[in-house]
């Protein structure tokens, strides 16, 4: 059983990745706040470097080894974000990476890898095969393995995004995050439960691959089963880890039918003039679907990343 991270970890984490990672912005936008009645607060880690919020925890777990097992490299498996985000990691510290990727790979995901110096080595688009394979390589070469969400060094790494927004935008009445494995809402809520108590923390999950709302629900980890969805980052089931921290910090999680992310993906495109991802714009889409308690309130929203392909954009 790993000791979960607190918040002290997560000021250690922003120290030591302070140098390599962006501040990103909050933004704004004028028609989603008319939309809603209420007044929404974007923090941005589509600029994030690689383009997603991953490059924190990774950068944070990556500097946080040793000398002698980081020179043995490092490794992991990953739809994407993670996989590309330890690439540069490990490139900061001039250390290999190995990165096992599943062939459903969105290839933009896929090609930044490989640019950041990664060694990337396909799987079958399966859980077991992806940790048959990084299983193999930590055999071979002594590669440290660092997980994509369910690890606390990772999971303080994607709380910084809590402390800056904290220092953004004091007011919050509820920050609402992507759910995926639970990486990013773990080390948000973890943060914005420490700085600020009152704050609501709520995750958002497709309505088709909504694992962590029946976990919450249920009091035990259900796993996904190969859910078919149109964000590819929000695939995943939760860890042991995350788990814990979800039912401990997020206050509700609520969902997004398919018709919404894709509608709220293109207006965020269209009226904010950025590009986001289909994980990145289920916050927003379980918003929508969930407006009830809405009107009058000051939200924040994560946009987890911006790395779509664009030879395949979903309302196309």
């Amino acid at each position: 059983m790993q000791q979960l991270p607190d918040i002290n970890d997560v000021y250690r984490a922003r120290e030591r990745i302070a140098a390599q990672i962006h501040r990103t912005p909050v933004l704004k936008s004028r028609t989603l706040n008319r939309l809603l009645s209420a007044e929404l607060f974007f923090k941005c880690e589509n600029f994030q470097r690689t383009g997603a919020f991953k490059f924190r925890g990774a950068l944070n777990s990556v500097l946080a080894l040793d000398n002698n097992l980081a020179l043995r490299g490092v490794t992991t498996h990953s739809s994407g974000n993670h996989g590309s985000a330890l690439a540069l990691a490990a490139s900061v510290r001039g250390v290999p990476a190995y990165i096992v990727m599943p062939t459903t790979a969105v290839d933009v995901k896929r090609r930044a890898a490989v640019a950041y110096g990664a060694q990337v080595i396909d799987c079958e688009p399966t859980l077991s095969a992806r940790e048959a394979g990084a299983a193999e390589i930590m055999r071979a070469t002594g590669a440290a393995f660092v997980h994509p969400y369910n690890d606390p060094r990772v999971i303080a790494g994607q709380g910084t995004i809590a402390l800056e927004l904290r220092e953004q935008i004091r007011l919050l009445d509820t920050v609402i995050v992507p759910i995926g494995g639970g990486g990013l809402i773990s080390g948000v809520a973890l943060a914005l439960k420490a700085l600020a108590p009152n704050v609501r923390v709520v995750g958002a999950e497709p309505t088709s691959a909504d694992d962590a709302r029946q976990s919450l629900a249920a009091g035990v980890l259900i796993e996904s089963q190969e859910p078919v969805t149109v964000a590819d980052g929000l695939r995943t089931s939760l860890g042991e880890v995350t788990f814990q921290m979800i039912q401990r910090y997020v206050d509700d999680i609520i969902t997004a039918s398919e018709e919404a992310i894709i509608r709220m993906m293109r207006m965020v495109w269209e009226r904010m003039k950025i590009s986001i991802e289909p994980s990145s714009a289920v916050p927003l889409a379980a918003l929508f679907e969930n407006r009830d308690s809405v009107p009058g309130t000051k939200i924040g929203i994560v946009l987890s990343g911006g790395n779509s392909d664009l030879s395949n954009l979903p309302w196309k």
